[in-house]
């Protein structure tokens, strides 16, 4: 039960992260708390792989541990919940006007009382972790450890085109700015363009992304594709090594020193046309992106792209060129219905006997809308 406390805590402070820069958070007055809360986690989860190494020959620290993971659990349910009301109103919003059960289904919350519960059970799981990082004799025998990028989210290229559903619009999007041979002088990016795709987790931005990278006319313009996972690491070592095994195939040695590998990037991306994905980006610092980028842009050939996934304006505004980021909004209520069958129902299953059921579930979660089956 305890060794999965460290990837629990790193997914919730990445939800938590997320949450808070959404502005329903702020209409519900709770961004402070998640913040607090947020803080609280990362302060914990420093000493989370010391303490999983240790609880095999202490007791107090296995029990410490469990009692732990159980306030995670209880955050992760809440978050849950919290993102499934966000969804319940997005879908208000997207089908205002529409009659019958389904709209009654949509609008059954009340608001203010949502709110209510929501800060005071925050509070609550805030002040349960307090008491288990203010037990001293636990807490300060504990050591940060460097997990060097642990919990990191990795993900692949491929996906099976036949299985994903909706999306068509935003990849025809997509391709089409990857095929333009835009001059981004002007912005400071040399000849590369950095295309974002923002949206909360489980829209499908990474599945989006696997899309475009396999589509045949994408792999047949440019000479280089890269794909590699960034998750909450950005340490440009990393990134570099991650790069480089991409676009060569060999996993790079640890003997090398960071002058060899940006030596190394240059020349293997020097007069290329290359498309990079950045897969799930959470990296706030202008800095190290600046870093990253000007190793990637230098001597790149005309046309070279950037895909970058992330649930973060920000962080879209900060690696961005284009005007506009690819701003993934919920599924259409046919492709919602569609994905449903696809998951749930043998092929063919009548869709209004779908619309029933989900008229009848009342209160209970909706669920997450994901493009791929």
């Amino acid at each position: 039960m305890a060794d999965l406390a460290f990837p629990l805590a790193t997914n919730l402070i990445e939800k938590l992260g997320s949450f808070a820069s959404e502005q329903i958070c702020l209409a519900w007055g709770v961004k402070a708390d998640l913040k607090k809360l947020q803080r609280t986690m990362s302060t914990i989860k420093d000493v989370l792989l010391d303490a999983e190494q240790k609880q095999a020959h202490n007791q107090q620290i296995r029990s410490w541990l469990r009692q732990l993971k159980d306030v995670f659990l209880d955050a992760e349910d809440l978050l849950d919940e919290f993102e499934c009301e966000a969804l319940r109103r997005e879908v208000v919003e997207t089908f205002r006007g529409t009659t019958g059960k389904v709209r009654r289904f949509f609008s059954r919350s009340n608001p203010i009382a949502f709110r209510l519960r929501v800060g005071h059970e925050i509070k609550e799981i805030r002040e349960r972790l307090d008491e288990l990082k203010s037990n001293k004799a636990i807490f300060d025998s504990l050591t940060s450890i460097d997990h060097h990028g642990g919990g990191v989210n990795v993900t692949h290229s491929f996906v099976r085109a036949s299985k994903v559903i909706g999306r068509e619009s935003e990849k025809k999007q997509i391709i089409n700015l990857l095929m333009e041979q835009g001059d981004d002088n002007q912005s400071g990016n040399g000849n590369v363009s950095v295309i974002p795709i923002v949206g909360i987790e489980g829209l499908g931005k990474t599945t989006l992304a696997k899309l475009v990278y396999d589509d045949e006319r994408v792999v047949g313009h440019f000479e280089k594709r890269m794909w590699v996972s960034v998750s909450v690491d950005f340490e440009i070592t990393r990134l570099i090594k991650m790069i480089l095994s991409s676009v060569s195939d060999t996993e790079m040695s640890d003997k090398l020193s960071l002058d060899q590998l940006q030596g190394r990037l240059r020349r293997a991306l020097k007069d290329k046309k290359f498309l990079l994905v950045l897969d799930d980006v959470w990296n706030e610092d202008p800095i190290k992106w600046n870093e990253l980028r000007d190793l990637l842009i230098e001597g790149a050939k005309s046309g070279s792209k950037i895909l970058v996934t992330t649930r973060n304006t920000w962080v879209a505004e900060m690696m961005g060129t284009i005007p506009t980021s690819i701003n993934l909004e919920f599924l259409s209520f046919e492709d919602c219905l569609s994905l449903f069958v696809e998951c749930a129902f043998k092929k063919g299953r009548d869709k209004g006997k779908i619309l029933w059921c989900l008229s009848c579930i009342g209160t209970a979660s909706y669920p997450r809308v994901s493009i791929a089956s």
